[in-house]
């Protein structure tokens, strides 16, 4: 997924450029591969802290969270200047803190018997056909078509993020989504992810030159990431809560 904070404008420039790094992709997809290892290792760092000193790990949750939000912006900075040297470290630590703050999502999947760690890889292994799919249908979309989906996928992510907010502030004062309502939350989110995955072989190529490789490398994690969650969400909502 293209960063949030800098989409609309890489939408612009998709809109009146051609291809201006014809091996971004390439270039990022090795790295892309090293966060996801580097956040299954966080998350199983976290799932360790919960289990062994539980009354550590909220704390520790809120302090990884808050890290994670000021890592994302200022390794976002460097990577879009193509200062690697300083990004590449940034978004390692960023990766790590990503996986901690997945711990509460993916112990509830582990805890439920009916998703478990069949669950957990089933998601992984579905985010990792959907890019190889994705990638070759991105790859080839006309103009039209890449900005109409892209243009679908800006829509529907603030259409989510609104739907997302208001969960969340419902839940603190105490009023849970049912399930039939969680079903269709996580279920609109994998399919927009799915879409958001075409949209970046489409759209990355067109908004960052070859040598900003991280940049594009952070846009595609953080729509794995995004989808992973949202299709265990979905096993966890069909399969039921324990």
């Amino acid at each position: 997924m293209s960063n949030t904070s800098n989409f609309r404008e890489a939408f612009q420039n998709a809109r009146t450029q051609s291809l201006v790094g014809p091996n971004v992709i390439a270039n990022a997809l090795p790295y892309v591969g090293g966060g996801l290892v580097l956040t299954a290792a966080g998350t199983y760092g976290g799932l360790t802290v919960l289990q062994t000193n539980p009354q550590l790990f909220m704390p520790s949750f809120i302090g990884a969270f808050i890290l994670e939000l000021v890592l994302f912006f200022v390794a976002q900075g460097a990577a879009e200047k193509a200062n690697n040297a300083i990004a590449l470290p940034l978004l390692a630590t960023y990766s790590l803190l990503s996986g901690y703050t997945l711990t509460g999502l993916v112990a509830l999947a582990l805890s439920n018997p009916e998703v478990g760690i069949g669950g957990v890889g089933f998601a992984a292994l579905g985010c990792g056909i959907t890019f190889i799919v994705a990638r070759q249908i991105g790859s080839n979309l006309s103009d039209s078509d890449g900005m109409a989906l892209t243009q679908t996928f800006q829509l529907g992510l603030i259409a989510l993020l609104v739907v997302l907010v208001g969960q969340m502030l419902f839940s603190v004062f105490g009023v849970y989504t049912p399930t039939w309502l969680e079903i269709g939350i996580s279920g609109i989110g994998v399919l927009l992810f799915c879409g958001a995955a075409v949209v970046d072989f489409y759209i990355l190529p067109r908004t960052y030159r070859n040598e900003q490789y991280l940049s594009a490398a952070l846009s595609m994690y953080l729509t794995y990431i995004n989808l992973f969650v949202f299709i265990l969400r979905l096993l966890i909502a069909l399969r039921g809560r324990d």
